[in-house]
């Protein structure tokens, strides 16, 4: 049995690369007496962690808390190690630097060693961000219960990162406001969300309105957030939001990409424009879906009968193997409904149910995440003519009206909707859509530093808020709408993030 350790225990070196053996050992600092001498590989670590019977074949635990740590649960399934309850072996200030560490990146690094005039030069030109905690933590300028000089570099260098600490704090000085286990993978949820008010919005999760405990199950918009949790004295209250699970296969991304209405004319007066520019979307979509590990099935020019059929088949499919599920539908509509090809309309509503827990019970408290671009209405956030009508001097577009999504009755549902009600989205024919080209770069640049979805897309209401066309005349401002009930933390892909086509601000 102890061979078979040993033997398993040199198929996860195998596996390991050079930054997460330093991640390891950076990990068991606080638990072993004495530094690995070499980081050329895992067996060093391992044999030291064996020696100090901190690891053995009966006592596999701290080995799967690292590896849960470091986001590599396969090596686990790999080696076929079960995989028992959680522990705290690992302190959680050890896990609190490797979080920090993870999420900056390699200019910050830089900032960081220059503002760190504390610390001989020579001694951090070499150095990883681990490396750098390590040699602050050598000047005794950082430790458990003081973390003051490191925010003061964060202030400088990347100030979101100290509300990972803030949260930390909180953690330690109310333990018994937090959960009795924290998952390794588990990040600080955000502060503050945007407010969008408006008639046709969905109502907002509020603790009367939880799925768990609601029996309509209506969704949340993002327009009536408790205000208790913005008090700092009710934050103390507060319990640390958990993630959705993603350890196993991430899932479906399924694309409607609708541009070809040349025969829309058969069941409408006037026949619908084709929506030139969705390439892009459909393509954005596709390599960034792709790089987060989800299987995308594209479908192209899909009439209405098509799109139901498409979404009751994928209602009826076995989730079980999966995490999530990813929806974007691309496409002209109408109040409440999208066009087929054919010009007829399929309800919004309708596809929602095909996906929900009672059609698809494999999907249940699993992350159901729809994005759609289209128009909610005929009004303009400045002067534009809608599909149908268009300019054909101008390379903006209006897409169609979009869907009323106020009482679904689903649960772990995020709709992310390209505009807010009665107004019309946007589409550049020569890069696409700003919602959809807006929302790719985000989940690009957001999560390999382990955002949260909602964040991400507070991020693109940001950013499309401030584009426009050439006569700067036209605004657009998307909405969320979600019933999650934990936080979408994509898991961070080993592959180089894609390269997909950038708007900027003007669409210049």
């Amino acid at each position: 049995m102890v061979m078979d350790f040993q033997k398993a225990l040199l198929e996860v070196g195998k596996s390991l690369s050079t930054d997460e053996v330093e991640a390891l050992s950076f990990l068991c600092t606080d638990i072993l007496s004495r530094k690995p001498v070499s980081l050329d590989g895992a067996s060093n670590l391992f044999s030291l962690l064996m020696k100090e019977d901190r690891l053995s074949a009966g006592n596999p635990q701290l080995l799967v808390e690292l590896l849960l740590t470091i986001q590599r649960p396969v090596i686990l399934q790999n080696i076929k190690l079960s995989l028992p309850s959680p522990s705290t072996l690992i302190s959680p200030y050890r896990k609190l630097l490797y979080r920090l560490s993870e999420q900056i990146t390699e200019e910050e690094l830089g900032n960081m060693k220059f503002l760190l005039k504390d610390i001989p030069r020579r001694r951090l030109e070499q150095k990883t961000t681990l490396g750098v905690f390590l040699e602050m933590e050598h000047m005794d300028l950082i430790n458990e219960s003081s973390l003051e000089y490191l925010e003061t570099i964060f202030k400088s260098v990347c100030p979101v990162l100290n509300e990972e600490i803030r949260l930390f704090r909180k953690e330690i000085w109310h333990p018994e406001s937090s959960p009795s286990t924290v998952k390794p993978s588990q990040t600080p949820k955000p502060s503050s969300r945007t407010d969008f008010q408006g008639d046709e919005t969905p109502q907002l999760l509020s603790p009367s309105m939880n799925p768990s405990n609601s029996t309509n199950g209506e969704m949340a918009s993002l327009d009536t957030v408790n205000t208790e949790k913005n008090n700092p004295e009710s934050q103390e209250n507060d319990e640390v939001l958990c993630d959705y699970p993603m350890t196993g296969k991430r899932g479906i991304c399924l694309i409607v990409d609708n541009f070809d209405f040349s025969e829309s004319y058969k069941n409408l007066t006037n026949t619908l424009r084709n929506r030139e520019g969705t390439k892009f979307d459909r393509d954005a979509l596709k390599e960034v879906f792709g790089w987060l590990g989800y299987e995308v099935d594209i479908h192209v020019d899909y009439n209405a009968d098509q799109i139901k059929s498409l979404f009751t088949r994928i209602g009826q499919q076995d989730h079980s193997q999966y995490d999530s599920l990813v929806c974007c539908i691309l496409s002209h509509g109408m109040e409440g409904k999208v066009y087929g090809v054919d010009g007829k309309l399929v309800e919004i509503k309708l596809l929602i149910e095909c996906i929900d827990g009672e059609k698809c019970p494999s999907l249940i408290e699993k992350p159901k995440m729809l994005f759609i671009q289209a128009c909610q209405g005929c009004k303009e956030q400045y002067p534009v003519q809608p599909d149908g009508i268009e300019d054909e001097t101008t390379r903006i577009f209006a897409d169609a009206k979009i869907a009323d999504l106020r009482s679904p009755v689903i649960a772990d549902l995020l709709v992310g909707m390209s505009t807010v009600p009665d107004h019309a989205s946007f589409r550049d024919k020569f890069c696409g859509t700003w919602y959809i080209q807006s929302l790719c770069k985000n989940l690009i640049k957001c999560v390999p530093r382990r955002i949260d979805l909602v964040s991400i897309l507070t991020k693109v209401n940001f950013d499309v808020s401030g584009m426009t066309d050439f006569s700067r005349r036209r605004k657009q401002m998307p909405q969320p709408a979600f019933s999650l009930r934990k936080r979408v933390v994509f898991p961070v892909p080993e592959k180089r993030p894609p390269e997909i086509g950038a708007l900027t601000k003007d669409n210049s």
